[in-house]
């Protein structure tokens, strides 16, 4: 049985363990990167950004009183790390543009009882030639729904986590999916007639 990220987090914190610490980079490289890279549309860029998240990681967990607490999901917690690379990077761009919490009512259970439509529609590709048509569809998303696919499909956050992490309500982490995927349907189909794959901003 692997050990969970806490117990890896404490031998690390605690005893120095860099192999515990390699443990938990090579567990959840693949979703912070696959985030990283989704958010930018930029290999190498995101590969600078994703070796800056994780000495961000190891600046917090050195310090005697870091920013990690225990009683957190590990993987949300380097998440919201790499949000904040990402938004700098962006920032400096000008390609990401704040909005507010978007809050538009009450939170409540109902959200817990939608069906995810989420793997339907993004898991319906049959190849590579479609898994390249999705990709180029989703660089071409506005940023927020960009971000909100990204952390459901690459990372496997729930809707409360994403919520959590980009700062606003469930509502508004359900819509932005819920138009993400009506645009990813609409551009693929409309790829699909023209014959070719759209080119991303």
């Amino acid at each position: 049985m692997h050990p969970a990220d806490e117990v890896l987090v404490a031998r690390y914190v605690e005893e120095a363990d860099q192999a515990a610490f390699r443990t938990l980079v090579d567990r959840h490289q693949e979703r912070v990167f696959g985030y990283l890279r989704g958010m930018v549309k930029d290999r190498e860029v995101a590969n600078d950004l994703f070796q800056e998240t994780f000495l961000r990681v190891i600046g917090a967990l050195n310090k005697e009183r870091g920013s990690y607490t225990r009683q957190g999901k590990f993987l949300g917690w380097v998440l919201r790390i790499a949000r904040n690379a990402a938004l700098d990077h962006l920032r400096a761009r000008k390609k990401w543009q704040d909005l507010g919490s978007g809050d538009d009512g009450d939170e409540t259970a109902w959200w817990d009882r939608l069906p995810d439509e989420g793997p339907t529609a993004l898991e319906s590709v049959q190849d590579m030639e479609e898994v390249d048509l999705l990709k180029a569809c989703i660089d071409r998303l506005s940023p927020e729904q960009r971000e909100v696919v990204l952390l459901r499909h690459e990372s496997d956050l729930t809707f409360r986590e994403i919520a959590e992490l980009t700062n606003c309500s469930i509502n508004t982490a359900l819509g932005r999916m819920r138009y993400a995927l009506l645009n990813l349907r609409r551009m693929m189909e409309e790829a699909k007639r023209s014959d070719q794959i759209p080119v991303s901003n």
